[in-house]
Order: structure tokens, then sequence, then C-alpha cells
């Protein structure tokens, strides 16, 4: 099969597109010829060695995708060939089959696309984890999302909308402000404007924002502090901006505000079971119209190395996906 391989860490164009033996499922996997995957940030930080995990190469990238299973291995009861499904993929996904445990793949509902189906299961799931089990939203409540056009900001505003917050959003440009809007924020500001924090604290009737979803960190975190409620929530979901921030705890204190950690596969590792819960509230939350994956960009498997130029441009908005 053809596939895309890290041989050793590199840039995307450093990327070696070849052909792979296709891989047999073991116990407990299924196979699936792949329709779709869709790109995460951290896929550029995977294939350039900077990623906390650190396959061993080579390699081939990504982790969602969706598909036709193709053929199951011992002992899985729960798929069939022919199946549509989604799934969390080991040994990678920018490639022409894919292998994934039956506990981290699902059966799609018929009226999803392909691309919806892989667009809609690591961000969604973490933002959903996020805003219900690492804190909780009470109606009526302020919202800050940063980044809020990308893929991760994106699942965020529309499940926190859905749970009844309301959404400030910050973009890069305007093009992506306006998309904010179109997605349902009250209010959109430019994180590139010195005054953005000033901004929140007006939009909030001088309060600040009750909970803050941060998966930019660096500057964005240490300023967000500042525009905070009392008693807010600062969840703490990535690092896309580079740097990894600190905060003095005094500040923690003095607004009895909570810095909260919202890390899904370490929280997988120790409950694997909440993956099917998250996931079927979130197909619900689909089939009500309460959330949609919006794709943006899709690019054929041979031009996935442009398909991560243009997630690391930061031009692109919402999910970029391969069409496989």
């Amino acid at each position: 099969m053809k596939a895309w391989r890290v041989n050793e860490w590199c840039e995307p164009d450093g990327l070696e597109y070849t052909e792979i033996p296709v891989p047999e499922p073991k116990a407990g996997e299924i196979r699936i010829s792949n329709k779709s995957a869709a790109l995460n940030f951290y896929d550029i930080l995977m294939i350039q060695g900077k990623y906390q995990v650190k396959p061993p190469r080579p390699f081939t990238p990504g982790s969602e995708v969706s598909g036709i299973v193709d053929a199951v291995g011992e002992g899985v009861d729960n798929f069939k060939v022919g199946d549509r499904v989604q799934a969390m993929a080991t040994g990678g996904t920018f490639c022409e089959y894919s292998i994934a445990p039956a506990t981290k793949s699902f059966k799609i509902p018929d009226e999803m696309s392909y691309e919806e189906a892989a667009a809609m299961i690591v961000i969604y799931q973490t933002s959903y984890f996020g805003l219900t089990h690492r804190t909780t939203i009470r109606p009526g409540e302020w919202m800050l999302v940063h980044a809020a056009a990308g893929g991760v900001g994106l699942s965020a505003m529309q499940i926190g909308k859905s749970l009844g917050a309301r959404i400030i959003a910050t973009a890069g440009n305007q093009d992506k402000l306006n998309f904010c809007l179109s997605q349902g924020a009250e209010f959109v500001i430019n994180y590139n404007d010195e005054t953005w924090v000033e901004q929140v604290k007006k939009a909030t009737g001088g309060r600040g924002a009750d909970i803050i979803y941060d998966p930019v960190g660096g500057e964005i975190f240490d300023l967000s502090t500042k525009c905070i409620a009392p008693e807010g929530r600062l969840l703490v979901i990535g690092f896309a901006g580079g740097t990894i921030p600190s905060i003095a705890a005094n500040r923690i204190l003095l607004k009895n505000m909570s810095v909260i950690g919202v890390y899904w596969g370490g929280y997988l590792e120790l409950h694997p079971e909440y993956m099917h819960e998250a996931q079927n509230a979130l197909f619900q939350m689909y089939a009500d119209g309460r959330i949609k994956p919006h794709v943006s960009e899709s690019y054929s498997l041979h031009n996935a190395p442009d398909a991560l130029k243009a997630l690391a441009s930061r031009k692109t908005y919402a999910k970029v996906v391969l069409v496989i």
C-alpha cells in the first residue's frame, strides 16, 4: 500500500512516499480501508521529533481516520467487514490502510461524511472531556476560546455554546473572526491587538471570563490570567504557540482561580471506557444539530506534505483532512 514515512526527524517536505506491506489486524483490532484522515498540529511536531511522544522510526504519521472495515481480528464481535467507522489508529493514517483497536473505533451515522467523521475524534472528545468532566458550564457563563477558528477552538465553541456558555472568540485575522461569528461567537477579538485583555473585560461587563479555553500557551496564557473572572477556570489544552508558560501561585490565590489541565490521552490510559461515553454523547449532539465538524481544506493522500505545510502556516481554519 502507499504510505508516507518518517525515516528521520524532518519537515513535511522530508517525508517519503513509498510502498509498505498492508498490515494485518491482531486480536482485538480492525483493519480500515481509509477514506479520510484528519491532520492535527501535533502531527507536525511528531515528524519534527518535538512532540512529547517520539515513535521509533520509520513510522507513518497520523492518528485520526475514517473509512470502511476491511478485516477484523480475533475476538472482535462488534464490527464486521463493510462497516463505516471512525477510529484512533495505531501505526499511522497517512496511508491506504490503517489498524485500530476495536475499543477505539466507532460506527458512524449514515448521514455523517467520512471527512466529518475523521475531523470529529480527538478535538471534539478533548473539548467534551474538558467542558463536562474537568469543569462544568453554568448557563450564561462567559467562555473565552483562544484560536477559536482552529479545529480545537471550533469544537470548544460548539460544545460550550450547546451547554449554555456565551462565547468570546479570539483569532488572528478578520476572516477567521468572521468565521467565529458564523459559528455562534457573541464577541470576537483579534489576539494580535494589544488591547484584547481590556476588550474581554468590556465584553463581560468588567467581570472577566468565567472559563478560558487555551490551546495556545505562552503569552496568551499569561495575559489570560489578567481577564479571568473571580473563581474562573483556566483550561490548559496545549501549547500550539510553542512556549510552555508558568504562573505565580499568588495570582491563583488572589483571584480564587483554578488552572486545570486537560490531557485527554493521559486520561484515556487510566479510563479507556470514557472514550465511548464521550463519543456517544458527541454523536447525539451531532444528531441534534448542536455540533458539526467543519472541514476547510482537503488534500489527496499524495499531497499530504502540502496539507501539513498549510496547517503549519496557521492560515487554515477548522480542520484540514486528507481524502484517500
